[in-house]
């Protein structure tokens, strides 16, 4: 008999997958503990459930699924043949529709002026507090993207505006925003997305004092005193981040980081599907303001999973002692401010569990 961890574990279905396909009358384990409740599988539902892990993979419907798992053991296997191969079709006509789609998004694009291109051939020179230009790049730089196919998210944005410095980074499943006051600047918004690598050799140069930050066009240069770091800018748009901020509201808890931080890496977790997917931390946020990291089996619906190590980093970045963990529905994202700077915050994606 297999637990369902190691059932999770030998078919590639996680745990909450399971569960779900338990309740839902696919995959229903050999034995329950009356006591538990715990679920054991029998070895002859391994392959049950590395099938259902395929067809899950392949998106296809959970009637369909059903009929394949029912007819897969049958002398006739046509009726599974016909099941796999419609659900096929389905997949590439649906390609077909998103690719005519797509088609028709990138026509428009070609016939509107970019927005961005004006504030990406401005020029500023401002001055700012190295201290608070180090404590903005280091809230944010954690939510850098690393991804090759994405370049636009491969830095750091510098958003001048008003007197304000707004840095920001993202890799859409997390966003970062800090801010620091500027001065010298009273033109018209300017803004630039600096590489991580140049973004990181200006926070080598941080130290005291102020420094002096220039644009021009896609240059930027950041002067300490007699030490500097320059390079090109990134052409690429970046997204309009204020857009993605979610608006004030839901359950708001002010938690002790370094208590939430313990509960967090000793508390449970869920794995996630895929070979190398992030372990999954899942909280809720009472009515009294209280954070509960829910153990197995807590079904409550207003329950929301996070990737544990994001929220790691983004209570590393928020650099405060207490932080505000605003949550509002299981899909919408988790914010993380700090008490004393409301413009300051990290936006976290939640992470989908099985209905």
């Amino acid at each position: 008999m297999r637990s369902i961890g190691e059932m999770a574990r030998d078919s590639g279905l996680g745990v909450s997958a399971l569960r779900f396909y338990d309740r839902a009358g696919v995959l229903v384990p050999a034995r329950v503990d009356p006591v538990s409740g715990y679920r054991w599988y029998g070895p002859e539902q391994l392959g049950e459930a590395r099938l259902l892990a395929r067809l899950r993979r392949a998106g296809m419907p959970l009637a369909d699924v059903r009929l394949v798992l029912a007819g897969w053991s049958g002398a006739d296997t046509g009726l599974v043949r016909e099941l796999l191969d419609a659900h096929l079709r389905r997949l590439e006509q649906g390609l077909s529709d998103a690719r005519g789609e797509f088609s028709a998004l990138r026509a428009v694009l070609d016939h509107r002026e970019n927005p961005m291109t004006s504030l990406r051939t401005a020029a500023a020179r401002l001055s700012v507090a190295a201290i608070e230009l180090a404590a903005a790049l280091d809230a944010v730089r954690f939510a850098a993207s690393t991804d090759p196919e994405l370049p636009m998210l491969g830095g750091v944005l510098f958003d001048i505006e008003a007197g304000r410095l707004h840095v920001v980074a993202t890799d859409r499943y997390r966003l970062a925003v800090a801010r620091a006051d500027v001065t010298g600047h009273e033109g018209s918004r300017v803004q630039v997305v600096v590489p991580t690598p140049l973004a990181d050799a200006m926070r080598a140069l941080l130290d005291d004092g102020q420094v002096r930050l220039s644009v021009d066009g896609d240059r930027v240069t950041l002067e300490a005193g007699d030490r500097q770091a320059a390079g090109q800018c990134l052409g690429h748009d970046f997204p309009e981040y204020r857009r993605l901020l979610p608006p004030a509201g839901g359950r708001a808890a002010l938690v002790d980081v370094a208590a939430f931080r313990t509960a967090l890496e000793t508390g449970p977790v869920r794995c996630a599907e895929g070979t190398g997917a992030p372990d999954l931390s899942v909280l809720r946020v009472g009515d009294d303001g209280t954070v509960t990291v829910c153990a197995d089996g807590d079904e409550r619906p207003d329950r929301v999973a996070v990737n544990r190590a994001f929220l790691l980093d983004a209570l590393t970045a928020g650099a405060r002692e207490r932080l505000v963990l605003q949550v509002d529905a299981p899909t919408a994202p988790i914010t993380i401010r700090r008490p004393d700077d409301e413009g300051s915050l990290s936006v976290l994606m939640p992470v989908r569990l099985e209905d």
